[in-house]
């Protein structure tokens, strides 16, 4: 079956017989040209990362599904081609995170700002990102999402509760946002655009 993906500028021919870490290896390793780059967005299975990356692309975002693997999408903003990497949050697939990490110009974490009781747990998944060695240095824009919910905490009480003001190694900002509203998404975007130019 022959592939085309116009947005990363390349055909691949693709047998079935081909193993998906190999086709991934061949996706990651295609040189970055100027003025573009890679994004990396992160966190627990319905934080609203595939939300986010729909409602900024202005897709419609009344039928989301989980993740079962990644999703790519390329976007342009400011004249900047950005090749963003939507990765499932699911616990069996989050071992497989580092896989992706190769090559990333800046990370944006989704947290669900109204589950309450999964703080904790994506606060640790964020924590061991960040000590990952291919990771060191690298932006990060951590979305407090899903702010139109009722209950949800604010993004300086997250902020707080994942100690985020003691990270030194590296630009970070937290935004609150509601995917489903388009709240916030702009303002994170555009420091995270600062960023990575």
């Amino acid at each position: 079956m022959l592939c085309s993906w116009p947005y990363l500028n390349f055909q691949v021919l693709v047998y079935v017989d081909l193993p998906l870490q190999g086709l991934l290896s061949l996706i990651r390793g295609l040189k970055k040209k100027q003025g573009e780059a890679r994004l990396l967005v992160l966190g627990l299975d319905n934080a609203g990362k595939t939300t986010i990356l729909k409602a900024m692309s202005e897709e419609d975002i009344t039928t989301i599904t989980p993740t079962q693997g990644f999703n790519i999408k390329s976007l342009t903003r400011d004249g900047f081609n950005l090749r963003i990497w939507d990765i499932g949050g699911q616990k069996s697939i989050r071992p497989y995170w580092r896989n992706y990490f190769d090559s990333t110009d800046a990370l944006i974490y989704v947290i669900d700002s109204s589950d309450k009781n999964r703080i904790l747990e994506s606060g640790t998944e964020l924590t061991e990102i960040l000590e990952e060695e291919k990771m060191n240095g690298i932006p990060v824009l951590v979305y407090a999402n899903k702010q139109d919910l009722v209950g949800a905490l604010t993004a300086d009480d997250i902020a707080e509760q994942l100690n985020l003001f003691s990270i030194r190694d590296r630009p970070w900002q937290i935004q609150a946002c509601s995917a489903k509203e388009g709240e916030g998404l702009h303002e994170g975007m555009e420091w995270l655009m600062k960023q990575v130019k």
